[in-house]
């Protein structure tokens, strides 16, 4: 059934480019039988009073379900991107404006960036790290934007503002 879903998705077409096969029962499977042998690891070791492997096991036992959630974010994150692209292609195709193909793929990219940026902080890879790219990559956009809206605009702000003193002056 999941396997399924993630073929409606076109999750498995994205496999079968990279040469892998979609079976999410055996993925499942695995991922279970690995999590029983590291319980079992960890109580093997408790006995043996070994506590640093005890400690270690334990560590990466409670890491399984922030990976998990990692992957749920990127997943998540393909979906929406790839809907949000059809959706911005279409819209731009519709209103009759250039360039659809690059804003569609500006779109697809700018949300996988921020959910590569939010699956890394899901798995505390560097958060500060992560958090100041982020800052930076906001100003960066904002300045960007100012500078293009502020530049590419100014002869029609300068006649706003005209029109502005006219009114108040009452010319």
């Amino acid at each position: 059934r999941i396997d399924h879903i993630l073929a409606k998705i076109g999750f498995k077409r994205s496999l079968e480019k990279a040469n892998l096969k979609l079976d999410s029962g055996r993925f499942i499977g695995e991922l279970v039988k690995w999590f029983f042998i590291i319980v079992f690891l960890m109580a093997a070791t408790d006995i043996l009073d070994l506590s640093e492997v005890t400690v270690f096991l334990k560590q990466v036992l409670l890491y399984i379900p922030q990976l998990i959630i990692a992957v749920l974010i990127l997943l998540a994150a393909v979906l929406i991107a790839n809907f949000l692209q059809r959706l911005v292609k279409a819209s731009v195709e519709a209103a009759g404006l250039g360039s659809a193909n690059f804003l569609a793929t500006v779109t697809k990219w700018a949300i996988m960036v921020f959910a590569i940026l939010a699956a890394l902080l899901q798995l505390g890879v560097v958060p500060t790290l992560i958090q100041t790219l982020f800052t930076g990559f906001v100003a960066a956009l904002v300045i960007s934007f100012g500078l293009a809206f502020g530049l590419g605009g100014k002869d029609l702000a300068a006649q706003i503002l005209e029109k502005i003193k006219k009114d108040i002056s009452g010319e």
